[in-house]
């Protein structure tokens, strides 16, 4: 008997010491990581959220960009990080649900990831440099027919949302065009205002500076009605392209085995950011929607999208055996 409530007690010191640990998170600043370079869609909304997230945890949360390899390098170092809370990553469409598909074998799975909310969910915009003669989509076509060895489109990087949308209006229309990536949306901008490729399919918000600056010019959005943020510029289905509504979306997750009070509590804190007036107006004024569903919602929904896009990426032909 008294071994067995030396055992008994033993056990609820443990439990204890558990439950004030998981209480007392955070304790130190958590590196979020953005896998891709700055001045992306993925890399805006992880630094307006952070903020939030910063004065609701009470802890800094720091924002470490990992660029490269369709977001491959900087989803798997979250993969393989602690699951104690203090590294999370700023995931999206590309490494999250079309790279499954897309390659034959990822340094992650699905269940490396635990989900936490959708953060902001935003259209594409098919773009050119300013400086380019085509005004409309159906002069970008013609162009693009003229001499297809000479036209190129670029993105944020293989399998991104840019790529894959780029890749369904080649298949809508008709057209050839080779596809340079780059490390993440800022140098691929950067590299259209330059001229140094032909058009774009962008994620709005990392574009939008830019083409209200007049320096790159809208064509079309993918969404499925017009953006606020361009009123003027048409939906693919108005220029004339059927069946190109696409969304790309961004969104947070920890390293699978994180408890459960601290997934709640990153939750909480980034449902409240999501939900304020300051921040709301923020990603309206990039042309995006906010988040903010439960873990268990982002997980179905992670799970809904990498279905969707495997059967993209296999009649597009891109499965990649590596």
């Amino acid at each position: 008997m008294a071994m067995t409530r030396g055992l008994w007690l033993a056990g609820g010191l443990l439990l204890g010491a558990s439950h004030l640990a998981q209480a007392a998170w955070p304790e130190h600043p958590i590196t979020l990581i953005v896998p891709a370079a700055p001045g992306g869609t993925t890399d805006i909304a992880a630094r307006l959220l952070a903020e939030k997230m910063t004065s609701a945890l009470g802890q800094s949360i720091i924002v470490e960009n990992r660029a490269g390899a369709a977001g491959i390098i900087g989803s798997q170092a979250v993969a393989r990080a602690a699951p104690d809370g203090y590294t999370l990553v700023m995931g999206n469409i590309g490494p999250n649900a079309i790279n499954y598909s897309l390659y034959k074998t990822l340094p992650y799975t699905p269940k490396d990831f635990a989900p936490v909310t959708l953060v902001i969910s935003v259209p594409n915009v098919l773009e050119v440099n300013a400086e380019q003669p085509v005004k409309t989509a159906a002069e970008l076509v013609a162009l693009l027919k003229q001499d297809p060895s000479k036209r190129s489109f670029g993105s944020s990087g293989t399998g991104q949302s840019p790529h894959m949308s780029a890749e369904l209006f080649k298949q809508r229309v008709g057209v050839e065009a080779t596809h340079v990536p780059y490390k993440g949306a800022g140098p691929a901008v950067a590299a259209l205002l330059a001229n140094q490729y032909t058009f774009m399919i962008d994620n709005l918000p990392s574009s939008l500076p830019s083409i209200k600056a007049g320096r790159l010019r809208a064509l079309a959005v993918t969404s499925d009605k017009r953006s606020p943020q361009l009123p003027d510029v048409p939906t693919m289905k108005e220029a004339g392209i059927d069946n190109m509504v696409v969304t790309a979306w961004f969104g947070l997750l920890a390293p699978a085995g994180t408890p459960a009070p601290i997934i709640d509590k990153l939750y909480q804190a980034a449902r409240t950011g999501l939900r304020s007036p300051d921040l709301v107006g923020k990603f309206q004024d990039l042309g995006g929607v906010p988040g903010g569903n439960t873990p268990a919602e982002f997980g179905a929904f992670i799970d809904h999208e990498r279905s969707m896009w495997e059967q993209t990426v296999k009649a597009a032909g891109m499965y990649k055996e590596q």
